[in-house]
């Protein structure tokens, strides 16, 4: 075989490789991209839900929403989360002979401050009401063993999320997973009111498709955010609306 005819016939098969390895790739591309998404965004999703939990804590307590993620943080150490404890409830019997919920809450509360005066320590608060009811003589008389009625201030950190984050950890809720340490967006909107003149206080927390997939394909990525905007959908995850009430739902739910 002549030089020229072998060149063109190593060409013709390097041509014929390059257009099989093209061809794959953008078979492998998109199903890579698309892999990757979906695995990122379970954990940009956890945080969005941890975040909406602390703003939905923040509103309770202070009657809005705020922007900042710093003052989120500093409420989830420091503020007290108030839990009415209700244990137990009145026979017909008692009942019948005059007890009344009120009543009775106000023996047992009485028997819990003649307790914590004593300087006596507990466990819990479990403990605690366990020693009132075996122990405290006005409430054995009523018959309110079992029964309790009582406001708990609890560490908000673990009443929210049982334990799932530390003073240490739980910063890592504000920014977005894969970002390379970006922080999510929060806007709000404590004024909206709504036809009837109800006050609604408003939040939206934003994470841009870019924020947690700019190291993939760039292609990809330039057409999974055309497609989201002629969709008139926001181009990544977001929790809350600040235009109007959609019952602080995610854009994934």
């Amino acid at each position: 075989m002549k030089p020229l005819k072998i060149t063109a016939c190593v060409l013709l098969g390097a041509s014929a490789i390059a257009i099989a390895v093209m061809c794959v790739m953008s078979v492998i591309t998109p199903i890579k991209f698309d892999e990757t998404k979906m695995q990122r965004e379970e954990d940009v999703v956890a945080n969005l839900k941890a975040l909406r939990t602390a703003e939905l804590e923040f509103r309770n307590q202070n009657g809005r929403f705020t922007p900042d993620l710093d003052s989120l943080i500093l409420f989830l150490k420091t503020a007290p989360k108030k839990e009415l404890v209700k244990m137990g409830s009145l026979t017909e019997k008692q009942l019948e002979a005059g007890m009344t919920e009120a009543k009775a809450t106000e023996i047992f509360k009485a028997a819990k401050a003649r307790v914590e005066k004593s300087g006596m320590t507990f466990e819990s608060d479990s403990a605690k009401f366990a020693y009132i009811w075996e122990n405290d003589q006005e409430v054995i008389k009523a018959g309110l063993q079992g029964f309790a009625r009582d406001t708990l201030r609890l560490n908000m950190m673990d009443a929210i999320f049982k334990g799932q984050y530390t003073e240490e950890t739980i910063a890592d809720i504000c920014v977005i997973p894969h970002s390379g340490g970006k922080k999510f967006t929060v806007e709000v909107n404590n004024e909206y009111t709504t036809a009837s003149g109800t006050n609604v206080p408003l939040f939206v927390i934003y994470a841009p498709f870019e924020s947690y997939l700019g190291d993939l394909d760039e292609q990809e990525l330039i057409n999974l955010v055309d497609q989201e905007t002629k969709l008139e959908h926001y181009p990544g995850l977001k929790v809350g609306d600040i235009e109007e009430p959609n019952n602080y739902a995610g854009n994934w739910e």
